[in-house]
């Protein structure tokens, strides 16, 4: 009889090379190697230094994304970087992919974007694969039923040689949500609530597994948003089963198989759950009924609170620390504190259902005077979308800039920054000091909340600013 196994490990085993020994790690098969701008210099140069090819140019997927600038291109048709080292970054980019037959989804390609972003919209993430990329939040892809985690430099060369990497067999931990979300609730709320449960170690050494009624009513971009944010727990990864929702939104792209290959691969894709009986080494249990619109108080992702909560009381150094960085007060409520920038954008919410739902805030309303806001769609695909529906223009006539695709103020190293001691709303993933421009104050939140901020001019709960109707004009103006 066969032992009844997770999905995690069930990944692990298909693709595990040579098991973990007491000396030695895995060696793990990678199908996926997702590459951008930053995390790659060192390892080109080490693979020319040692005279190797990349093994599978064909499993390498390459883009541009953290040091391009956001901003159109000055009159000259030049770029507007922020600085020399971003621009050469990209230039080194460009001239490796080159060299080493490796094809860039760059400028002019009309597929940039943000790798974890276009990478699903290609359809070259798939259910079943491991997935690496030299970037934290490679987690994302694990909404399609991946392994996918982020490596280090060194790591990325090691793949880009051999498409293999040594890897010790991870923990397993079931986060299972049941019940039904209440309205104005999405997943970004529920990622935070979830990191709030764990706290910011709580997930070390495990891969998560999202389960329940309520992941299953996430769309694909909904479980993106989910499966990015595990590594703010802690965890080594975050994925989510296939399901039906999973191959409808990859039936057509271009990286999926096509026609009969398409179908079988569905086929192979449907064994990719966990088996009835399949044991993990921890598991959570949440109730969607207690979960609220989210936002964090503090300078890490697992210092949460609900909109209309109460910051804690600093009853430890940390505690403290963390509200003095933000300026905040324990036993008191956030709302009402002011605010300087909101930014909606970043793999976790740049995706079109993102904009959409902050743009279903602004439209007929207008940027309060003091915020600088910024909206930055997170692939030249999402951008192409968005402006066909007409959401360009409901941005800008709130008073918001509309930018070009790139990760912009996620990281603040492209240009976009926040300024020192201004509070920024975010619908990034990290809220570390400085993560956003040297003393930044950011608050993580859900596109609806940040918008809801950036017309309130202070940090507001989007359940007062729900969508207006439509202009039927909206798209054609």
């Amino acid at each position: 009889m066969t032992t009844p196994r997770t999905i995690i490990e069930k990944i692990w085993d298909a693709h595990a090379v040579r098991e973990e020994t007491a000396d030695a790690p895995a060696i793990l098969y990678i199908d996926l190697h997702l590459v951008h701008e930053v995390t790659t210099p060192q390892a080109f140069a080490e693979l020319r230094e040692r005279n190797l090819p990349v093994r599978r140019p064909d499993r390498t997927l390459a883009t541009l994304d953290h040091s391009t600038p956001t901003l159109p291109p000055n009159p000259d048709g030049s770029l507007p970087y922020d600085n020399a080292a971003t621009a050469e970054q990209v230039a080194t980019m460009e001239r490796n992919c080159a060299d080493f037959g490796i094809t860039l989804h760059g400028f002019g390609s009309g597929q940039r974007g943000v790798v974890h972003v276009m990478g699903p919209e290609l359809g070259a993430t798939q259910p079943g694969m491991t997935i690496v990329c030299g970037d934290s939040h490679t987690a994302t892809h694990g909404a399609f039923g991946a392994l996918a985690f982020g490596i280090g430099t060194t790591e990325v060369g090691h793949v880009l040689a051999t498409q293999c990497l040594l890897q010790q067999r991870p923990k397993t931990l079931a986060v299972t949500v049941n019940g039904t979300l209440p309205p104005n609730v999405g997943a970004k709320d529920l990622i935070l609530h979830i990191i709030g449960r764990l706290g910011m170690d709580g997930g070390t050494g495990h891969v998560i597994e999202y389960r329940g009624e309520a992941i299953r009513a996430l769309s694909m971009e909904g479980r993106m948003t989910l499966c990015n944010m595990s590594i703010e727990a802690g965890a080594r990864a975050g994925l989510v089963a296939p399901d039906l929702a999973t191959f409808d939104y990859l039936r057509g792209r271009p990286h999926a198989p096509q026609g009969a290959a398409f179908d079988a691969a569905v086929e192979r894709w449907k064994t990719f759950t966990s088996d009835d009986g399949a044991t993990f080494d921890r598991e959570l249990i949440v109730d969607a009924a207690d979960v609220a619109p989210t936002v964090t108080w503090g300078t890490n992702p697992g210092q949460v609170v609900a909109i209309d909560g109460i910051v804690p009381r600093a009853d430890d150094a940390l505690t403290q620390r963390a509200l003095d960085y933000m300026q905040f007060h324990g036993d008191a409520p956030l709302l009402g504190e002011h605010v300087d920038v909101v930014f909606i954008g970043s793999c976790t919410n740049g995706r079109i259902s993102d904009l959409r739902e902050a743009a279903g805030v602004l439209r007929g309303r207008h940027v309060a005077s003091h915020v600088r806001m910024l909206v930055v769609p997170g692939s030249d695909a999402v951008k192409r979308q968005a402006e066909a529906e007409g959401l360009h223009h409901i941005v800008r006539a709130a008073g918001a800039e509309w930018r070009e695709p790139g990760c912009s103020m996620c990281i603040g190293m492209n240009g976009d920054r926040v300024a020192a001691g201004q509070l920024a709303v975010s619908t990034s993933n990290r809220n570390f000091e400085g993560r956003q421009g040297k003393g930044a104050r950011t608050v993580l939140a859900s596109p609806a909340t940040a918008a809801a901020a950036a017309v309130a001019g202070v940090i507001a709960d989007p359940r007062n600013y729900p969508p207006l109707p439509a202009d039927t004009h909206e798209a054609a103006a």
